[in-house]
């Protein structure tokens, strides 16, 4: 009679997200607001091109230099942590810069249900990065919310909206941010890789 092997693996959650509330204090979140705005505004698209119904915002593109360093240490450093605890990818690079978001309650800004992976270079993205920058009585609306399964009318999981908080979750998983319906959401995201899933 065959019997079949099975071999210890790590038991990992691929359904869920990570955080870290006080992720950047407020001396952090003063030196990222002073460089950023050193750095040139461009339209947000996306992979399929720029379509203002699908997302509405302005970015900015954070360079991978000794200046922006510590920010991608630091960044790498809470990915790097929340894998271990939930999704053990095979994670080993940041090829993409940060980027740097404003969602305008006067624009309806917004970002409709899309997951972060794609063609290309974006096949290769593992973990999602959200670090809020704006405190929750600035702006109305705006809420990054993760869909788990279930029914496309909700509920949802709401991502944390305290400034500074750093909020992880799977590149592939579903997710938006609702309409800015008062003032301004600042937020910026970075994606970490590795090799294609397998």
């Amino acid at each position: 009679m065959f019997h079949s092997f099975n071999f210890d693996q790590q038991e990992v959650d691929l359904q869920q997200y990570y955080f870290f509330r006080d992720g950047f204090d407020k001396d952090e979140l003063a030196k990222i607001e002073s460089n950023v705005a050193k750095l040139p505004f461009n339209n947000a698209t996306t992979a399929g091109g720029h379509d203002k119904k699908l997302r509405s915002s302005s970015v900015k593109w954070i360079p991978q230099n000794d200046d922006w360093y510590w920010l991608y240490e630091t960044l790498a450093d809470y990915a790097t942590q929340a894998n271990f605890a939930l999704w053990n990818f095979d994670l080993h690079q940041i090829p993409e810069q940060i980027q740097y978001t404003e969602y305008y309650a006067s624009e309806q800004g917004h970002y409709d249900w899309h997951a972060d992976i794609g063609p290309g270079l974006l096949s290769k993205r593992k973990v999602s990065i959200t670090v809020q920058l704006s405190d929750p009585d600035e702006y109305e609306g705006g809420d990054l919310e993760i869909f788990k399964g279930g029914s496309m009318s909700g509920p949802f999981d709401k991502a944390e909206r305290k400034a500074g908080c750093v909020f992880l979750f799977p590149s592939f998983m579903m997710h938006r941010v609702t309409p800015v319906t008062k003032g301004t959401r600042k937020s910026f995201v970075l994606w970490l890789g590795g090799n294609h899933y397998k």
